[in-house]
């Protein structure tokens, strides 16, 4: 197991958060990146299917193909190089702090 996560640790996130990108949100999810990747994830998948059907029509279906395509590649894109924010946020690793440098969480009386 300790194999595995020494490998784990080892990863270039920023592959993972473009593989992850099939669904296109969750790389950017991975990165820590939230409001963009909860934006991409409800209302930019919501508008390119709005956008490719509409299309679709004007362009016998070629859109259809077209404008999913470039979507997933152009989020892809962006999660690889979106900077990465893993660590930054100490109340979401609070097992890494094991309580020494959490002094911004004790309120001072």
């Amino acid at each position: 197991m300790k194999e595995l996560l020494d490998a784990w640790k080892q990863v270039d996130r920023n592959k993972v958060a473009a593989l992850l990108s099939v669904i296109p949100g969750l790389g950017h999810l991975y990165k820590h990146h939230y409001m963009a990747g909860a934006g991409i994830l409800t209302a930019g998948n919501a508008i390119m299917v709005f956008v490719a059907l509409w299309l679709g029509i004007a362009t016998l279906g070629l859109a259809l193909i077209v404008v999913p395509a470039v979507w997933f590649a152009m989020i892809a894109c962006s999660a690889y190089f979106a900077t990465d924010e893993h660590g930054n946020h100490p109340w979401l690793h609070v097992w890494e702090y094991r309580g020494a440098g959490l002094k911004m969480f004790s309120r001072k009386a």
